[in-house]
């Protein structure tokens, strides 16, 4: 008997058909991923088996855990069920962790609701399994609030608090999507080592086929609320039938072809670039202490060049950026831009700051969604001392959404009318509309799915040859940065550890920091080797 089996589960929500007939088997030790783009369903089936939808919801089908059928069940034993036989991990930890409670509490409130054990038991198992997730009594005690942690740190608060009680299957929605690539791998680390000591089934939901690649036992493969493919992890890389799969895997290794650099001419010169912030107190008279987040950095970025900068969290990168763009003062040390200081005094150089735009991880957050497009991507016009107007404004707004691949007319229209992959084009079309000799990539493309992060990559690749733009590619995904970039900087604990061409840095990594860093990242397996070895197999 299976431990999770799905059986031609439907799903309306309203009257609009969301799931079409989804099968899914999961056995007890097994590590099943679904993949596909954003809208294909992925989360709607997990929630589905937790029986937690929005209003107006209906279902069909059988979700049978453990021979009881999910969708018969009375809202009392699914409360039952749900963190005692099933546990979640979401994939943004913050927003799944409460801000005003220690993660002591957090971790035994499971426990106490589900009345497995009393309040010092409780206590006692909170640290149990805290400790099971690397997360040791001696640094992080159980008084410790979700602030005081990092991004992986409360990954893995989630995490203990999904498995306090042991479940029978773990549902992971996107656990690593947000995390740099050497917390991805201890968490994934992690959560194949939970289901090898509980035995139980992990049902992983990912857009990284890198990750599936390595992790899982079985692909499931769905698109438009429907498996097109499902199968041992092996198997069906070797032999992918539907072409919706083929397309996902040659997306997940699509590389770009970017145009020649210009002659070398400096445009950003960094010199030995200081920034501190003081430290609270631990005592009453004493010194505030000093946490150097970005110390003695120098480089320079030549007219014309994509130039990567890569990093844990942590190390720094957030506060160079933020000087660059004239947001933070420095302690020491100059940034110029084409040969003019960012900050004049302690004051930003507004001359300069019209030069440089940005382009943000998340496009919607990014955007007020009370105003129309036209309005959105004409915002840095205001940094000019003579913007456009009428027939000029409208004409310049036109021609950026048409160099974006979009087209005039969407100015009209509001940010929610459009995908995740045209918000981000609409972005760039924003940081282009002044025509700034700089624009930096704060994790533009880390949100996106494989297939829209290459239709983006390659977008970059074409407004390099038209525009021949100069860029700071900031991101934890190094396949991209790999594909994206000249030259890349390589940023531990506030300081440039390894810097140098792209393609050499990657291959003859010289530091061990970037060796950690580039073992750490899930690649994707020689497809065609696959298939060629599958062929030749008796």
């Amino acid at each position: 008997m299976s431990l999770l089996n799905i059986e031609n589960l439907s799903l309306n929500i309203h009257g609009t058909p969301i799931l079409r007939g989804v099968d899914l088997t999961i056995e007890k030790g097994q590590i099943v991923a679904v993949t596909g783009e954003s809208g294909s369903g992925k989360s709607m089936t997990a929630l589905a088996v937790m029986q937690l939808l929005p209003e107006g919801s209906s279902c069909s089908g059988r979700v049978v855990l453990d021979e009881a059928d999910v969708l018969t069940l009375p809202e009392p034993e699914l409360c039952g069920l749900r963190g005692n036989d099933i546990g979640m991990v979401f994939q943004e930890p913050m927003t799944a962790l409460n801000p005003v409670k220690t993660i002591g509490d957090q971790v035994a409130e499971t426990i106490l609701i589900h009345k497995a054990m009393g309040k010092s038991d409780a206590r006692v198992r909170a640290r149990e399994v805290l400790d099971r997730v690397g997360l040791n009594a001696a640094q992080f005690p159980l008084s410790r609030y979700p602030h005081e942690l990092s991004g992986g740190q409360r990954q893995r608060v989630v995490i203990a608090m999904a498995i306090a009680l042991r479940p029978t299957l773990l549902i992971a929605d996107e656990p690593t999507t947000a995390l740099d690539v050497t917390t991805q791998a201890q968490i994934l680390t992690l959560l194949k080592g939970l289901v090898d000591d509980f035995g139980m089934g992990l049902l992983m939901i990912t857009h990284d086929l890198a990750v599936v690649s390595d992790m899982a036992d079985a692909i499931v493969v769905m698109r438009n609320g429907e498996v097109v493919e499902s199968g041992p992890t092996k198997s069906l890389m070797a032999n992918m039938q539907h072409p919706y799969t083929r397309m996902l895997f040659a997306a997940s290794g699509h590389q770009v072809d970017l145009p020649e650099r210009p002659i070398p001419t400096p445009l950003l010169k960094v010199n030995n670039v200081t920034r501190e912030y003081a430290l609270p107190r631990r005592k009453l008279f004493a010194k505030s202490g000093v946490f150097r987040a970005v110390d003695n950095i120098s480089f320079t970025l030549q007219k014309g060049e994509r130039l990567g900068l890569v990093g844990e969290s942590g190390c720094g990168k957030s506060t160079l950026t933020r000087s660059i763009l004239g947001l933070n003062p420095v302690q020491s040390g100059s940034i110029q831009l084409s040969g003019e200081p960012v900050f004049t005094g302690k004051k930003p150089n507004l001359n300069v700051r019209r030069k440089m735009q940005v382009v943000f991880q998340d496009p919607y957050g990014s955007f007020n969604p009370r105003h129309r497009v036209d309005r959105l991507i004409s915002e840095p016009f205001h940094l000019l001392e003579n913007p456009p107007k009428g027939p000029e404004l409208k004409a310049a707004i036109g021609e950026a959404l048409t160099s974006v691949g979009l087209q005039p007319d969407d100015s009209s229209k509001y940010i929610h009318e459009f995908s995740g992959g045209q918000r981000q084009r609409i972005a760039i079309a924003r940081a282009l509309i002044i025509r700034p000799e700089l624009i930096i990539f704060d994790e533009a493309v880390s949100a996106l799915d494989v297939s829209v992060r290459a239709q983006v990559l390659d977008l970059l690749a074409d407004l390099c040859r038209r525009y021949s733009l100069t860029y700071l590619f900031i991101s934890h995904d190094l396949s991209v940065v790999r594909t994206v970039t000249d030259r890349v900087l390589v940023m531990q604990n506030g300081k440039i550890v390894e810097q140098g061409e792209t393609e050499q840095v990657f291959t003859a990594p010289q530091h061990p920091y970037t060796r950690s860093l580039i073992d750490a990242a899930p690649v994707l397996p020689d497809i065609e080797a696959l298939q060629r070895t599958a062929q030749n197999a008796p």
